[in-house]
């Protein structure tokens, strides 16, 4: 944690997270755009972040795209806010984003963490059951992970599989997985509070995916380097775009938190917005 404090205590480093931050997706040249930054220090100050683990980064042909990464600063906010200050502090942020409206430009998340496992493990975590049931709360998908197959999903512990019409998009074992979302439920109805029938309804047609790909740290002694893309949303004004940025990041702290042999708080693995 010593290189997020580090990486936070410079205001260049600051600033740039607030741009990724109010937009995810940006090259080197439009992070820099308005700043009074050379293209070198932005690069230096961008690497940094990315040794602190706050930033990510992804290819996407010949562009290299940069990605605000959460997951540190949950590490930091499970440390040291307690667990009984999480929904309020969620429930303001969601009114400052609210009253601000939407900034985003690119509707997706990426999120990116360090596992101190191998590669696969950490695919066997993505896909075994009773991996899945833990760092999950027991709730969570089912399949054989075959591409074409379907994927159930199961809501309550105590509940069954259900077919939502998932799909197994990719599986290469140690290396990627990839499958279709479920679309919203009856029960998001209340919980997103939408306007209308009409207007949940519209929202029900929206199909996402996600991706999960498996490769080595930078560095040996970092461990595995799962990256996690959440894609394919209608809009950045999406409800369940909305729904899985916190859900995926309590989720990936869990997970790496029982890889890495740690206490698992469980509680962090039943997000009501999964």
């Amino acid at each position: 944690m010593d290189a997020v404090f580090k990486a936070l205590a410079d205001p260049s480093r600051r600033q740039l997270l607030d741009r990724l931050n109010a937009r995810g997706g940006q090259t080197l040249r439009e992070l820099g755009e308005g700043l009074d930054m050379s293209r070198q220090a932005v690069s230096k100050h961008l690497a940094v972040l990315e040794s602190a683990l706050l930033v990510t980064s992804v290819r996407r042909g010949r562009e290299k795209l940069h990605y605000l990464n959460p997951v540190p600063i949950q590490e930091i906010a499970d440390r040291w806010i307690g667990q009984y200050e999480r929904g309020r502090l969620a429930a303001l942020s969601h009114l400052k984003q609210t009253l601000e409206g939407p900034a985003m430009t690119k509707p997706e998340f990426v999120y990116v963490t360090y596992i101190q496992t191998t590669a696969e493990k950490l695919y066997q975590a993505l896909t075994d059951p009773e991996f899945i049931k833990v760092y999950m709360g027991g709730t969570g998908p089912e399949s054989d992970w075959q591409v074409g197959s379907t994927v159930k999903w199961k809501w309550d512990p105590a509940g069954e599989f259900e077919e939502l019409g998932q799909r197994v998009l990719e599986a290469e074992p140690g290396k990627r997985l990839s499958y279709t979302w479920h679309t919203l439920q009856p029960m998001h109805r209340n919980m997103f509070d939408f306007e209308s029938d009409e207007a949940f309804e519209a929202a029900q047609q929206e199909r996402s995916k996600v991706t999960f790909d498996i490769e080595p740290a930078e560095y040996p002694e970092m461990g595995t380097k799962l990256t996690i893309t959440h894609d394919g949303f209608d809009s950045p004004d999406s409800r369940m775009l909305e729904g899985v940025s916190g859900g995926w990041v309590m989720i990936l702290s869990a997970l790496k938190t029982h890889l890495e042999g740690g206490r698992l708080l469980s509680e962090q693995t039943t997000p009501a917005d999964r």
